[in-house]
């Protein structure tokens, strides 16, 4: 926290300052919104729904969790996406949500190959969608025993990932060994890419921020984030996803009426203005990037991309490296176009390729695991 902020939560007032010393701040951790990463690998029995109960805990753009699982007889099932989870002012062509749903696929796969079953996983079974997704199936999934599965070494990273929003550490370069692994991460024809070396990391640091800046300054993709900002435990256990901000200090300023969606939303506030501090901050520590391309820009093209993504963010934490999704320079929204067109023109010269996703590569302190739904919230019959 800078001086600033310091000062500024020491004079609150005596009944803050009272509660920190009554434990406040022991009491501020969300728990009962992250007991599915608690949960996950516990339902006995069902191999289908132990795998699931790992896969919603890929990671997904604004923690929207947009998955539904209609589980069919036998090992059977099917995913669509939940259509009231969307993000039309981020991602008006739903191309981030259908990167999430790969995350999704991925980390099912995973789980299930590391119990001893096969997924075979049918993508737009009915048909891929066109402009937007539809009620139709994303893919079809059966699980078939397989005991002769090799050992999954990705398979135990899936309960330590974090997203890490954190400044990272400028003074340890990455091991370009690590970096070396993560680009075999990549499924089909989706290829992964990372680079630690000027003068692409500057370029990118320089143009991240900038496209952060762009969301921040356009008012309908702003507005997307602070309608989807949980402030404070209750909020956040209340609805355990979207933009969690919580923590004692955090809380404190929202009681002190220093952090609130109106103060988020207002560019002359204090609050604002720590968020423009906080974009420079994550931007300018990457000591590293990780980009995935694909040939084209398919529904197909959009899972394969988050399967990827899946086995990057697991190989990265495999691996030590603290990862964050700096995406925003992708989105596909009129005021984001000059950047976007920066981004490909760096990073996917080819014509026809498309950068799906870009993430910034460190190392940092540990993060916090984002709020999860629980798996009964997803499941529906039939």
């Amino acid at each position: 926290m800078d001086r600033r902020t310091f000062l500024k939560i020491a004079g609150l007032g005596s009944s803050i300052l009272v509660a920190s010393a009554a434990g406040f701040a022991l009491t501020r951790d969300p728990s009962r919104a992250l007991t599915p990463w608690r949960n996950a690998g516990k339902e006995t029995g069902n191999p289908l729904l132990q795998a699931l109960s790992y896969a919603l805990l890929a990671p997904n753009p604004h923690n929207r969790q947009p998955w539904i699982v209609h589980l069919k007889p036998g090992l059977n099932a099917a995913l669509t996406c939940d259509l009231d989870r969307l993000l039309p002012a981020t991602d008006p062509f739903n191309r981030q949500i259908t990167i999430g749903l790969g995350c999704f696929l991925e980390t099912f796969r995973i789980a299930a190959a590391a119990q001893g079953y096969a997924a075979a996983i049918d993508y737009f079974p009915e048909g891929e969608p066109g402009r937007h997704l539809d009620h139709r199936p994303i893919a079809h999934l059966t699980l078939r025993e397989n005991k002769n599965l090799a050992h999954v070494p990705l398979f135990p990273a899936i309960l330590t990932r974090r997203t890490n929003r954190t400044a990272y550490d400028l003074s340890r370069p990455l091991d370009e060994d690590a970096l070396n692994k993560l680009t075999g991460t990549a499924i089909g024809t989706a290829a992964t890419r990372t680079s630690q070396s000027d003068p692409l990391v500057g370029k990118l640091r320089k143009l991240t921020r900038d496209a952060m800046l762009v969301e921040m300054r356009t008012k309908p993709a702003h507005q997307e984030s602070i309608d989807l900002m949980r402030i404070g435990k209750a909020e956040i256990e209340a609805n355990p996803d979207g933009i969690s901000l919580g923590g004692p200090v955090l809380e404190a300023m929202n009681l002190a009426g220093i952090l609130t969606r109106e103060t988020l939303n207002d560019p002359t506030s204090m609050a604002f203005r720590g968020g423009l501090e906080m974009v420079e901050r994550t931007a300018m520590t990457a000591m590293g990037f990780a980009w995935i391309t694909t040939p084209g820009n398919s529904r197909t093209d959009q899972i394969l991309a988050g399967r990827s993504y899946m086995r990057l963010a697991l190989g990265a934490e495999t691996e030590g490296i603290a990862m964050q999704p700096m995406s925003q320079a992708l989105q596909e929204y009129p005021e984001m176009a000059s950047n976007n067109g920066a981004i490909h023109e760096l990073l996917a010269p080819a014509a026809g390729d498309t950068v799906q996703m870009l993430a910034r590569l460190g190392y940092a302190d540990r993060s916090a695991p984002s709020p999860r739904w629980p798996l009964e919230t997803f499941i529906k019959k039939g």
